[in-house]
C-alpha cells in the first residue's frame, strides 16, 4: 500500500468485488505445512551435515600424523575406555577389547602392535545381539555386532595399559611456550 501511495481502506474498497480462493481445511493446511518443512528440511539437512564434514575435516587437519608416543597414549585411554577391566571382585589381567566401530577395530590394532603384540597372540571373535527390544538402536540390516578382540598372555600389557593411563590422567598439561 505505500508502494501504490494509497491508503488500506482505497484497497480494500479496490479489491473487495474479487474473488477469494477457498479456505483451507485444518487438514490441507497442516498437510501444506508438513510439505513445505519437509521440502526445507531436505536442503538443510544437506548444508548442515556439510557444515559438520567441514568441520569435521578441519580438525582431523590440525592433529597431523600420530607419534608412536601418542599411538601408545590414545590406545591406552581407548582400552580404558572400551576393554574388559580387573575389578577388585574380579582380578583379571587380560587385554579384551570389543567395538563395533571399524576405525576404532583399525586404530587399536596399530596400538597392538606398537605395543610390541604379535598378531599370533590376537584372537577374534564377533558378538552379534539378536534381540531387537526397545533399548537397542542399532539393529537392522546395517548392525554387524562387535568385533571381540583377545589377547592371549597379556597380563603385562594390561598393566602397561593401566600404567599408561595412570600417566595420562594424572600428570600436568604441558603447554608449549608463546613465542
Amino acid at each position: 500500500m505505500a508502494a501504490l501511495g494509497v491508503s488500506k481502506s482505497s484497497v480494500s474498497l479496490w479489491v473487495r468485488d474479487m474473488p477469494r480462493p477457498p479456505r483451507l481445511s485444518y487438514e490441507e493446511t497442516r498437510k501444506r505445512a508438513a510439505e513445505g518443512a519437509r521440502r526445507y528440511w531436505a536442503v538443510e539437512r544437506v548444508a548442515r551435515e556439510a557444515r559438520r564434514e567441514e568441520a569435521r575435516a578441519a580438525a582431523a587437519a590440525e592433529m597431523g600424523g600420530l607419534s608412536p608416543r601418542e599411538v601408545l597414549l590414545i590406545g591406552a585411554v581407548a582400552y580404558w575406555c572400551e576393554g574388559a577391566k580387573s575389578k577388585p571382585h574380579n582380578i583379571h589381567e587380560h587385554v579384551c577389547f570389543v567395538n563395533s566401530d571399524p576405525g576404532l577395530i583399525r586404530f587399536f590394532l596399530v596400538f597392538l602392535g606398537k605395543a610390541g603384540v604379535e598378531p599370533a597372540q590376537l584372537r577374534f571373535s564377533v558378538q552379534v545381539h539378536e534381540s531387537a527390544d526397545v533399548v537397542r538402536k542399532n539393529t537392522g540390516p546395517d548392525y554387524h555386532g562387535c568385533l571381540r578382540i583377545d589377547v592371549l598372555q597379556s597380563a603385562g600389557l594390561y598393566r602397561r595399559i593401566e600404567g599408561w593411563v595412570r600417566a595420562a590422567t594424572t600428570v600436568s598439561v604441558v603447554t608449549p611456550a608463546r613465542s
